[in-house]
């Protein structure tokens, strides 16, 4: 905790039989864990801790627990005041303990202690319990158990049993007191029990049993969770107060983000310590006893507030579909992600990024060209514009924008070339057909129908998200890439997968993480244009790019496939991307580096809806 700080104002100020003295009664506060308002401020006062002869005082005054803008700990005492023998000088007080507290005595102190408070759950759809104490193993090597000249020495065994840096840890437990414990590392109870007798194996290492807030694996959504360990030095210095050193605090994620409501309010006990008995006290009067130490008196508790344990954070995640999600992943090399969302209630119920993104949360925070699934964005626009799904487009070999060509995809079906219809286009994948079309829409109404499927709208997720970006001004070939999702285009699994939310919802949809949710988007989608939009993507399974997704089981899925080009090497890297609906179920697919969409992300997309 911070700091504590007392305030001190004078509650009342009276005459005494001498002339030359007043008693003054102090109203006091003590901000116990340095969270309130600092002394000094406007009103209060902080008497000098002056030495002199007499005190008098009165029986605390103690409060309910403080507010935010209340001290923790309120009592009155009283104080004499003298008049100076430098007259300019005013009043000085006669100090004594009691000025500071009315039971303190010459040698007894005041013990402040804090007890953090339990952390609480975070949870997921239908209340299932995600994080939770879990049983661990707190790993390390307790110097008192081993000769010093030896510790760095069981330090490295140590490190090489755990898998932590040999050196770094024989080196920390080398630097650390002579009486130290120096963790290694944390190990969930099912990862420490066939490691458990090679530590103790070990002089001086030891497993210490204990409990953390844990997800059920290690892996479970860990980039948007975030995961909980004891607070560091910067965390503490920024935290005014709030967290003190060996606190266990969120360092990432939704446990850092949320913390204050996770962690609770912490306890705060302030007691009264007796002074130590004096060296040559006896517990007999009679000199002929057998003298023996006077035993000290117990504290006495003056100040006393209960911990308040934290409240359990909401989430939309479904713990089934998060982990399907995160099994489909588990094989794939470059970043990648999957995310599932509840057209309906817009809520997401699987953000899933690969081993690939090592710990980033591609899910939500990957900005990447969409490619061809920002078809869905462009043919709205196209409908827009007085287009409609039997609309005869041209799906030329090749289209050029201001001298930039632009092709079809290397395996594009020859039999789709020519005038076909929008849908046709769709469900092939028609680069040039939109390319095409770039003269009909201008970039404004690009954004505009990016918006209306919800990206690049602004809405509060619950946690860090990029929901996409969609440039409102761009001509040429700028504006000729935004129609297949190039150029400055950019957007997130979660981005596209809320694009697809709003295809099936037939309204504009706003993605949550957390509840409660944000109020809902303003929807600019009517359900005619989403219906229309919902045949386009039923054609790409029906006839088109998505065919192996026809006999998934359950309701229909419509789909879309996109490649999308990046880098400067020739030929250029592609990512890989598909976007879904089925039901009450939009999802998005997404392969850092790929072959295309159909043939990268596809695959992971039909084991996941296949389940």
């Amino acid at each position: 905790m911070g700091e504590a700080t007392r305030t001190v104002t004078v509650a009342d100020l009276a005459r005494t039989d001498d002339d030359d003295t007043r008693q003054v009664t102090l109203d006091v506060g003590w901000d116990l864990d340095g969270s309130a308002a600092p002394p000094g401020a406007p009103g209060t006062e902080t008497p000098a801790a002056t030495p002199a002869a007499e005190t008098a005082a009165t029986t605390p005054a103690e409060t309910p627990a403080a507010t935010p803008d209340t001290p923790d700990w309120t009592y009155q005492t009283t104080a004499i005041l003298r008049v100076a023998e430098d007259t300019e000088a005013g009043w000085t007080v006669d100090w004594s303990p009691a000025v500071l507290h009315p039971q303190l005595t010459d040698g007894a102190t005041l013990d402040l202690s804090r007890t953090q408070a339990a952390r609480a759950d975070i949870v997921g759809a239908g209340g299932a319990v995600i994080v939770t104490e879990r049983a661990v193993y707190r790993v390390g090597i307790d110097k008192t158990r081993v000769d010093a000249a030896l510790a760095p020495d069981s330090a490295t065994a140590l490190a090489g049993v755990v898998g932590v840096d040999p050196a770094a840890f024989a080196g920390r437990v080398e630097d650390a007191g002579e009486r130290a414990f120096v963790d290694a590392i944390t190990l969930r109870e099912a990862d420490a029990a066939p490691l458990l007798a090679q530590i103790e194996a070990i002089e001086g290492a030891v497993a210490i049993p204990d409990t953390l807030a844990l997800a059920p694996t290690r892996e479970f959504a860990r980039p948007i969770l975030g995961t909980v360990g004891e607070a560091t030095a910067e965390l503490v210095e920024e935290s005014g107060g709030r967290v003190v050193a060996g606190d266990v605090v969120g360092l990432s994620g939704l446990q850092a983000q949320y913390d204050e409501q996770l962690g609770g309010t912490p306890g705060l006990s302030v007691e009264l310590v007796p002074p130590e008995p004096a060296a040559d006290a006896t517990a007999s009067p009679s000199p002929t006893a057998t003298e023996e130490t006077e035993e000290p008196a117990a504290p006495e508790v003056l100040f006393e507030r209960e911990p308040v344990a934290g409240t359990p954070l909401t989430t939309t995640l479904d713990v089934d579909l998060q982990t399907r999600a995160e099994s489909v992943l588990a094989g794939v090399g470059p970043p990648s992600a999957i995310v599932a969302i509840q057209p309906s209630t817009g809520a997401v119920l699987a953000a899933a990024s690969g081993p690939g993104g090592e710990g980033y949360s591609t899910a939500t925070l990957g900005q990447y060209a969409p490619g061809s699934t920002f078809k869905v964005v462009t043919s709205l626009a196209l409908l827009r514009a007085g287009l409609t799904a039997d609309s005869t487009v041209e799906c030329t070999p090749a289209a050029s924008v201001d001298g930039r060509a632009f092709e079809n995809y290397s395996d594009y079906p020859s039999g789709a070339i020519g005038s076909i219809t929008l849908r046709q286009a769709v469900a092939n994948s028609c680069n040039t057909a939109f390319i095409n079309q770039n003269t009909v829409v201008d970039q404004a109404a690009i954004a505009q129908a990016a918006a209306s499927l919800g990206l690049g709208a602004e809405h509060q997720v619950g946690a860090p998200a990029f929901v996409g970006s969609v440039p409102a001004q761009a001509e040429g070939t700028a504006h000729a890439a935004s129609m297949i999702g190039q150029g400055e285009v950019l957007a997130s699994p979660l981005a596209m997968a809320t694009v697809a939310a709003s295809v099936a919802a037939g309204h504009t949809v706003g993605a949550t993480l957390v509840e409660p949710a944000a109020a809902a988007p303003e929807s600019t989608l009517t359900a005619d244009e989403a219906a229309v939009l919902q045949e386009l993507m039923r054609a790409v399974v029906e006839e088109g790019s998505g065919e192996f997704l026809g006999d998934v089981p359950g309701d229909p899925v419509g789909a879309k496939t996109g490649t999308a080009e990046y880098g400067t090497e020739s030929p250029p890297r592609t990512h890989a991307w598909m976007i879904a609906t089925q039901g009450d179920l939009a999802v998005a697919v997404f392969v850092e580096d790929g072959e295309s969409g159909s043939r990268t992300a596809g695959p992971l997309l039909e084991e996941f809806l296949r389940g």
